[in-house]
Parts: C-alpha cells; sequence; structure tokens
C-alpha cells in the first residue's frame, strides 16, 4: 500500500481551520436535534484507496495511482435572519486533485459576492515510453536513431480562480459581474514529421517523430452586464471579453531525423483576445403579445508576433505577425403571441455576419504549378440568416397540433486554390408538425415530423497555382445537397403512482445528391427507455435503456484532387466506406433505507460502443486495406452505505468497481522513428474503497 502526498491536504488541518472559522463542533454535541428553522452546516473526513494503476478511471479525478487518497467536503452555512445575510463556505474533493472550493456571501435582494477556485487534472490515458527529453519545455532533444524509452506521464491542469459580484440598484436595475483567470500547465500529444505513403483505407505512415507539445498559458475572462426588469420591459446589457496567452511560442528541437532538421522551431498556438459587447431584452405589449431581441457585436484579433527562425522561406511584405481579425454582428428579433385562446404563434429572425478581415498574404513561396496550395492563408467569412414561423392549436378531445417553417440561408467565402471543391451559398427550408394528446390521465404522448431540404448554388471548380482547373468531383458534408426525414414518439405512462414509464423514438434518414464522391447516404436511429418505481417511502428503483445507432455511407476516389477526373483505375480506384457507430447501455439504481440509520445506494451502468469503417473497394481489379472494427465497453458499480452513529454524526462507505475495455488498433503498430510507443492497455479493471466520518452542525 502506497501513500500520495501530492494528492493529500493535511486532515486535521482543515478540520481545526473549519471549526475556529465557524464555530466548535464539541461544544455543540450536547444538542444533536437539528434546528430546522437554521441552515445544517456538514464536515466530511476520510481516505479512499485505488486498488491498481489506471489510464481511464483517474483520467480527471486525479486517482491515477495505486494508493491512498485523502477525501475532504465541507458546506459550511450561516444566515443572519435579523438582515438575511448568507455565508457559506463549500469545499469538494479537497485532498484529490480535481478539488473544489468556494466562498459565498450574500445579503438577499440587495449585495452578494463570491471567490471561488478549482483544479481540473487531465492525464493522457495512453502509456508512453519515450527517450525524448525535454518534455514539457519548448527544448526537446530527439534521439536520431531509433531508441528504447522509459515511461513518460503526460498531463495537464488548469487551476481556476473566479470571483463575482451581484448588486441590486435603485429603480429595479441591477449589476453582474464575473472575472476569471484560469492557467494551464504541462504536456500532450503531438509530433512533428512529414506523410509518407501508404494504403487506400489504411493507416498512413511517414516520417514521424515524438514531439509533446508544452502547455503554460494563461486565459482570463471578464463579464460585466447591467439589467432593468420592469412590469413589461426587461433588458440585460454588457460586456464579455476573453484574453489567451500562451507563454511558449514555439517547440524548438535539438538531434532528431536529418530530413527533419529544417523543421525547427515550430510555432505554437499563438495568443489572441476578444471583446464582445451585446444587447438583450423583451417588452410584453400586452398579456398575450411579447416581442424579445438580442444585438451583439464582437471582435477577436491575433497579433502575437511569428515565431522567430522558421525554415520556410516567406514573401515580402507579410510583417511579424498574422493581423488577424475577426468580426462578428448578431442580431435576432423574436415575437410570440396567443390571439385566440386556442391559437398561438412565433416568429424569429436570426442574422449572423462573421467578417473575417485578416490580410490575405502570401506566406509559403515553395508552392509548386500543380499544387493545390498557393501558399496564401485562407480567412473565412460566412452569414447565416434564419427565419422560423411556427404556429400551435388546441383541437378537441385533448390534441394539440403545432406546425412550422425554418428557412436557413449561409453564404461563404472561399480561395479558389483548394483540394475540395466548395459552393457560396446554401439554403435549408425544414418543415414541422407535432401532434400532442394527453390521452388519459395516466398517458401523454407526442408525434412529431421534420423534412428538411438543403440546396445551394453550384459547386465551384478549384485552381490549382499554375491556374489551370482542378476538380469539383466531392460534396463535403456540410455543404451537400441533403434531403432528411425525421419522426420522434415521446411518450409518458404512469399506470399507477408509483411507477413511471418514459419512451423516446427517433429516427432521421438523410440522403445526398448532387456530387460523384463524398457522402450518400445517412441514417440515424435512438431509442431510450426510462422507468422509476417508489416501493415505499423507503424504498425506490430506477432503471434505463438506450440504444443509438448512427450510419453514413461515403464514396471517396485516389488521387482525384488535382486531375479534375477519378482514375478508378487499380492503382488510383473508388472505394466506399460505409461508417457506422453503435452504441447501447443500460442502467439500474437503487436507494434503500433499511431501517432508520442506515441508508443505501447502488448503481449499475453498462455501455457497449462499436466503431465500423467497412471499406470496399469499387474499382475492379483494385484492393484496398479495410480498417477494422473498434469495441469499447464501460462497466461501472457504485455502492454506498451512510450509518448514523447519532442525529448529526455518522460514517459512509462508498465502493466503486470499474472497468474499461477495448480493441482500439490506433497504437498498436506504430512507432515513431526515434523509437516512441503509445500504447493502451486493452482492459482496466480497478477498485475504489472509501470510508469517510461526517459531522453536521448548525
Amino acid at each position: 500500500m502506497t501513500f500520495n502526498p501530492r494528492h493529500a491536504v493535511p486532515l486535521t488541518a482543515v478540520a481545526a481551520a473549519l471549526l475556529a472559522a465557524f464555530g466548535s463542533a464539541a461544544g455543540q454535541a450536547a444538542d444533536t436535534s437539528p434546528d430546522p428553522t437554521k441552515p445544517e452546516s456538514e464536515l466530511s473526513v476520510g481516505a479512499g484507496y485505488v486498488t491498481k494503476d489506471n489510464g481511464r478511471f483517474g483520467q480527471y479525478n486525479g486517482l491515477r495511482d495505486e494508493g491512498l487518497y485523502g477525501l475532504i467536503d465541507f458546506n459550511v452555512v450561516r444566515r443572519e435572519d435579523a438582515t438575511g445575510t448568507w455565508l457559506r463556505f463549500l469545499g469538494r474533493n479537497v485532498g484529490l486533485e480535481h478539488r473544489e472550493l468556494r466562498f459565498d456571501h450574500n445579503r438577499q435582494g440587495n449585495w452578494g459576492y463570491f471567490l471561488e477556485f478549482s483544479q481540473i487534472p487531465r492525464y493522457e490515458p495512453y502509456t508512453v515510453t519515450s527517450a525524448v527529453s525535454g518534455i514539457g519545455t519548448p527544448n526537446l532533444t530527439i534521439p536520431s536513431t531509433s531508441t528504447a524509452g522509459s515511461p513518460v506521464e503526460l498531463k495537464t491542469r488548469r487551476d481556476r480562480i473566479g470571483l463575482g459580484f451581484d448588486k441590486q440598484l435603485p429603480g429595479n436595475w441591477d449589476l453582474q459581474v464575473r472575472l476569471r483567470n484560469e492557467e494551464k500547465e504541462g504536456a500532450r500529444l503531438w509530433a512533428r514529421g512529414t506523410a509518407g505513403g501508404g494504403v487506400v483505407g489504411g493507416p498512413v505512415f511517414g516520417s514521424f517523430e515524438f514531439a509533446p507539445e508544452p502547455i503554460d498559458s494563461t486565459t482570463r475572462q471578464l463579464e460585466a452586464t447591467i439589467g432593468y426588469t420592469g412590469d413589461k420591459l426587461q433588458l440585460s446589457g454588457g460586456y464579455y471579453g476573453t484574453m489567451y496567452d500562451n507563454h511558449h511560442n514555439g517547440l524548438n528541437f535539438t538531434g532528431g531525423l536529418a530530413a527533419l532538421s529544417s523543421f525547427t522551431p515550430i510555432a505554437l498556438p499563438p495568443g489572441n483576445q476578444s471583446h464582445q459587447v451585446h444587447l438583450s431584452g423583451g417588452y410584453s405589449f400586452t398579456p398575450t403579445t411579447r416581442a424579445s431581441f438580442k444585438v451583439a457585436y464582437a471582435r477577436a484579433t491575433q497579433d502575437d508576433a511569428f515565431v522567430t527562425g522558421v525554415n520556410v522561406p516567406l514573401a515580402p511584405g507579410v510583417g511579424n505577425n498574422l493581423q488577424g481579425r475577426l468580426d462578428s454582428t448578431l442580431a435576432q428579433i423574436r415575437v410570440t403571441a396567443r390571439p385566440l385562446p386556442k391559437l398561438s404563434l412565433l416568429a424569429s429572425l436570426l442574422h449572423d455576419d462573421r467578417d473575417d478581415k485578416t490580410p490575405i498574404l502570401r506566406y509559403n513561396t515553395l508552392a509548386t504549378g500543380t499544387s493545390t496550395f498557393n501558399g496564401d492563408n485562407e480567412p473565412h467569412s460566412f452569414k447565416t440568416t434564419t427565419g422560423k414561423l411556427e404556429a400551435g392549436y388546441a383541437l378537441p378531445v385533448g390534441f394539440r397540433l403545432s406546425g412550422g417553417i425554418d428557412q436557413e440561408r449561409r453564404k461563404h467565402n472561399f480561395s479558389p486554390v483548394r483540394v475540395v471543391s466548395s459552393r457560396e451559398k446554401t439554403d435549408e427550408t425544414s418543415y414541422r408538425a407535432e401532434l400532442r394528446r394527453s390521452m388519459s390521465e395516466t398517458v401523454t404522448g407526442a408525434l412529431s415530423y421534420v423534412h428538411s431540404d438543403r440546396d445551394g448554388s453550384p459547386f465551384l471548380t478549384t485552381t490549382l497555382n499554375n491556374g489551370t482547373p482542378g476538380s469539383n468531383l466531392v460534396h463535403p458534408l456540410h455543404l451537400a445537397d441533403r434531403e432528411r426525414d425525421k419522426v420522434r414518439l415521446m411518450v409518458n405512462w404512469q399506470p399507477t403512482s408509483p411507477l413511471s414509464i418514459q419512451l423516446f423514438a427517433d429516427h432521421a434518414q438523410d440522403k445526398y445528391s448532387g456530387r460523384a464522391l463524398g457522402p450518400r447516404e445517412g441514417e440515424a436511429q435512438t431509442y431510450s427507455l426510462d422507468a422509476s418505481y417508489t416501493f415505499s417511502d423507503r424504498w425506490q428503483a430506477t432503471a434505463w435503456i438506450t440504444r443509438s445507432d448512427t450510419r453514413i455511407d461515403q464514396s471517396s476516389c485516389v488521387n482525384a484532387g488535382t486531375t479534375g477526373v477519378c482514375p478508378a483505375t487499380a492503382a488510383s480506384p473508388v472505394w466506399d466506406a460505409s461508417l457506422r457507430n453503435v452504441g447501447d447501455s443500460f442502467g439500474a439504481g437503487l436507494r434503500g433505507k433499511p431501517y432508520g440509520v442506515l441508508e443505501i445506494g447502488a448503481d449499475l451502468q453498462y455501455s457497449d460502443i462499436r466503431d465500423e469503417y467497412r471499406q470496399r473497394a469499387v474499382t475492379p481489379g483494385a484492393t484496398i486495406t479495410p480498417l477494422p472494427d473498434v469495441n469499447t465497453r464501460l462497466t461501472r458499480l457504485n455502492l454506498s452505505a451512510k450509518h448514523a452513529l447519532q442525529k448529526n454524526t455518522g460514517i459512509r462507505l462508498d465502493y466503486i468497481y470499474d472497468r474499461y475495455s477495448t480493441d482500439d488498433w490506433t497504437w498498436t503498430t506504430w512507432t515513431y522513428a526515434d523509437g516512441t510507443r503509445v500504447l493502451e492497455a486493452p482492459v482496466q479493471k480497478v477498485h475504489f474503497i472509501g470510508a469517510r466520518y461526517y459531522y453536521r452542525f448548525q
């Protein structure tokens, strides 16, 4: 058994600090009957044990290593009845890496402020062995030949500090201010290299070296809003800003393959910032007619200096930074009305304009005449206009019929020299209808249908760097002509007072047309059944089961990007993929109180997820190596018991069994040029046992 000091917080120190600040527990032990008119506080102290090192169970909570961990939670509450002032100090998982602390102080209807702190770890779930040194810093040393390495732990940690202030102002006005500062540090998977040859439908191998990205950044967020609440008019407006600062602007390399020696340094994500002003509100013209609106303007900029020493030639006049700028304007209006007791109407219109004003400059002068890039950066601007009309009418015998029309129009910009063809505009119209009814006092249900049709302007042929035509064979998923039909059924049945059952079924079918390559057909199905049963005041049970099945068929062609035609030969074939994701999940829960001082709980969850690729060659004589399926199964059992020693003290026991299994092949055959291996244990089983002592006081 081991103890993890990096996760531990001295238990006696925390307990002493809480009791000193909010009153001695021992002094209150004589009267164990809580006063129902006063808020109750609780302190919980204990320890937990993880039976085995793991990659998935502790990925976000820090319970990665075998050993003991401190379990500390508290919620201390004080109220001053005369003034309505509340004081609260909350702590969750204080002894673990994903800890939270929050201090609140407020006076009802007048003012309030809070201060909070949280830590969020994220461990890489894979096992990495590498001889690369300098990991976590911007200076890496890479072996020049394949070298066996030693285990490396990759993780990131976010430290967040937030504070806020609320104030009720005269004349129905109120003010809110929120500020958050996040420091993120660590390292994550990354690489440098060039892609090489491969096989159709299989992994593409090339010269890649393990180069973990160092993480050391600061993100700040500031939000200030002022609101007005009147009988008919409500308003809210303010400012929201974000600032991201990456303390590493480049990753430097020593050693490695001679063929990659010129790739140093490599630029890392640059700093940026955004500022938005917004105003929203609503006005009730009559008790049955109301209008609301929202307008916002934002500007995002990226002017962080380019990393120096990049070995890619830059054309003259590009400057020392991107000069990136994106202006966003949003305007929305919505009107609801009930002109007749049985008729309701809704109309809304939204316009979203994202104007990318980044200068188009040539950064790479090495592009060849037959390439599908010319070295220019490509700003992305688009405009979206969405309109909606909806009506609902109450019919006899408890039926209610509603229907609507949605219209969305998008306008895109594009660069003529590109890999995949594009179109300037897309238009999508959706028709919706729903029939809802309370079929009896115990059964309510709704059946809805949506038909959507998307098309747009003609697909444009790409242009090669030398000005000759390229191709327009592919219709990208988000731009392709598509017809979608979607049916949804919802039923809520309560046959008896203690039993409740909910049924949900959703089926959608997509058909794509217009291009020779790209998506062809798609289908999505979701079914779920939930039930709950109350045996008595002491025993309750729940159960649920869900199945989701998502499929899409697509067609592709090798070496069609620069020729304008698909060769459709054995060397450059047409091939199809029938992608599918199937998930089956179920769960059950039980809560009970066998007798007065004992409470128990049990929860079981199981998921079986399968990813299928199902690739095949269409061109006669061609062969491909299809990707194998990936199966992932998750099982978790949670058991808990709480036993009261007195009315305000007791112990709590927790047991968790977590099993993760997968046959994911992604990393099993991969070895970096420097010898680094990234692997995942196919089966991971972990047991967690925790014991706590809790004390409640007022």
